[in-house]
């Protein structure tokens, strides 16, 4: 499957990835492009369980990661995704929200400068 340029993305939580966006490009640079900077091979989802019906369908993914600072970051996810077409149009992820605020308290990002 492929993710529509435009829909609605969330990761829920109270971590510092936690948001609602609007868009692909948006969803990613707040989100995976963030998590890459402090997991130097990347989230490393793996995909445990699906069950699809109709338009809908909910997967359980599994992050098997190593943090920058030498920690694993094995962190569970559920994402609810809404399909139109062949495209996502909506995810609703869920995810260890203390787990990720650990990784980026311990792997803090750099300042970006705004001149």
């Amino acid at each position: 499957m492929i993710a529509s340029e435009r829909g609605s993305r969330s990761w829920r939580g109270t971590h510092p990835l936690a948001g609602h966006y609007r868009s692909k490009a948006e969803f990613r640079a707040h989100t995976f492009d963030k998590l890459n900077k402090v997991l130097p091979q990347g989230t490393q989802l793996n995909v445990e369980h699906a069950l699809v019906s109709g338009d809908c369908a909910v997967v359980e993914l599994r992050s098997l990661a190593t943090a920058r600072n030498g920690p694993s970051f094995d962190n569970r996810y559920c994402w609810v995704c809404r399909f139109e077409t062949d495209r996502i149009t909506e995810v609703r992820a869920y995810l260890d929200s203390a787990l990720v605020a650990r990784l980026f308290d311990e792997n803090p990002l750099p300042e970006t400068s705004t001149a």
